[in-house]
């Protein structure tokens, strides 16, 4: 399955914890984003795209930066697995908007 293009939006976030959670959040964000796969970041949920293992790979390392402290974590993670397709994180959020750029138009 290493080879085949996942889409995943996952949610990573401590539970129970008595600090502030942006911090938190922000460390497990930062993994992320040194992984250098495509990915973007929203208010409840982070997408990644890239091969399968290398995806599961940064949500396991993201999840990681809370545990290895004892934090409680809670982890979410929907996955669109295409083989043979790339780029569709962009590419579903272009359609989407094509089309209603469309309706506007009328």
């Amino acid at each position: 399955m290493s080879d085949m293009n996942t889409l995943v939006a996952v949610s990573i976030a401590p539970i129970a914890s008595q600090e502030e959670l942006a911090p938190q959040i922000a460390e497990v964000i930062r993994v992320i984003r040194s992984s250098h796969l495509p990915n973007q970041t929203y208010s409840m949920f982070t997408e990644i795209e890239g091969p399968w293992d290398e995806v599961m790979a940064i949500v396991k390392e993201a999840t990681q930066v809370l545990t290895d402290r004892g934090i409680r974590t809670i982890v979410n993670v929907k996955a669109d697995v295409r083989p043979g397709h790339s780029g569709t994180m962009k590419r579903k959020v272009e359609k989407v908007n094509r089309i209603l750029n469309e309706e506007t138009a009328k």
